[in-house]
């Protein structure tokens, strides 16, 4: 299926009802993320926050044509961890509403993000995947060119299984051919 005409742009306030929403289901029905219990709006705010507060992206997707139309989806880079040396790599993740899976919504929000990171002068992208056999997410990463780098054995335990995390990788910008700049 094609995804729709959507228009992806950066989050407002007014999107983190959506947000929370999206993102509760996934916590509560799906691996993709390894929390156990979904986040309320205001920390959902919180973490939103922060991620701007870095000059990072937070990017929804919603069909084009109306302004009420709802969020289909959400993604986000934020730094993969928090010491200063990792400033130049970020790790994505994405979200979709149930309804918007498989419409090549994650896609669409992924290349924006990507681009938007690469902008910012990011030099590397993780993708840090839960559940092994999250094949729309590997998917869709391997489709905007990242490539396997491992995975995290029984890593996470959810749903009274044990679930492993895939790694995958992608350069931005000049990646690391040349030296990182502040």
């Amino acid at each position: 299926m094609t995804a729709p005409a959507l228009l992806i742009r950066p989050s407002t306030p007014a999107d983190l009802p959506a947000i929370t929403a999206i993102y509760a289901q996934a916590v509560l029905h799906g691996t993709g993320t390894f929390e156990l219990e979904p986040p309320d709006l205001p920390e959902m705010n919180r973490r939103r926050d922060d991620v701007l507060s870095k000059g990072l992206p937070w990017l929804v997707a919603q069909e084009r044509g109306s302004a009420d139309s709802p969020v289909l989806g959400y993604a986000y880079a934020n730094h993969f961890r928090p010491r200063k040396a990792y400033r130049f790599c970020l790790e994505d993740s994405i979200y979709l509403h149930p309804d918007a899976r498989g419409r090549g919504v994650g896609k669409l929000l992924l290349a924006e993000l990507v681009a938007r990171c690469e902008a910012a002068g990011a030099r590397q992208m993780l993708a840090v995947i839960g559940d092994a056999e999250n094949a729309g997410s590997i998917g869709v990463h391997a489709a905007l060119g990242f490539t396997h780098t491992g995975v995290l054995k029984a890593s996470g335990w959810k749903f009274d299984r044990w679930l492993d995390v895939v790694l995958m990788q992608r350069s931005l910008g000049t990646g690391a051919t040349t030296p990182g700049t502040d």
